[in-house]
């Protein structure tokens, strides 16, 4: 078994995540509503805690919103949505994932929202990949590595949270 390399530890996640929500809200001050999306899983806790910290520092309307993506095989399963698509007519959504790695999950999340006529879409990650497969551009980043393809990021959240290198 190959050894982990820590990208990043507790602290250095927490503070991430702080900086992600002062820049989102510096980007998004002008909107009365905002909608963050997290993909299922760790992308769905990670918007779940930006709500919180935006609920914190801005008087936006902050929705939380979840993206179920069949991670392994994206185009096996329909890709759902935890609000009606009504709701995101002309409407801001920042949308979460723990990494970006090839880009295949967030491509798929992406073509799903953009089924409807947003203002604008903008993506966050915790560990942005520079290396991927499909052309995924985050506009939010709490650290940027280059892997090669062979390279895997694990993000685990909870009691004690870690990314590393596998």
């Amino acid at each position: 078994m190959q050894e982990k390399s820590i990208v990043l530890d507790q602290q250095q996640i927490q503070q991430k995540i702080e900086r992600i929500a002062f820049e989102i809200y510096e980007n998004t001050f002008e909107e009365d509503v905002l909608f963050v999306a997290g993909i299922s899983g760790n992308g769905f806790l990670l918007a779940e805690r930006m709500v919180s910290l935006l609920a914190k520092i801005s008087d936006q309307d902050v929705r939380l919103f979840e993206v179920t993506v069949n991670k392994d095989n994206p185009l096996d399963e329909d890709i759902k949505l935890s609000i009606a698509d009504s709701d995101l007519s002309k409407r801001t959504v920042i949308i979460f994932d723990d990494v970006i790695n090839s880009g295949r999950t967030m491509i798929h999340a992406v073509r799903r929202i953009l089924d409807n006529k947003l203002n604008v879409l903008k993506v966050a990650t915790l560990v942005n990949r520079t290396h991927r497969r499909y052309p995924v551009q985050a506009d939010f980043v709490g650290l940027n590595i280059s892997t090669t393809l062979q390279d895997n990021i694990i993000v685990e959240l909870g009691a004690n949270e870690i990314a590393y290198l596998e």
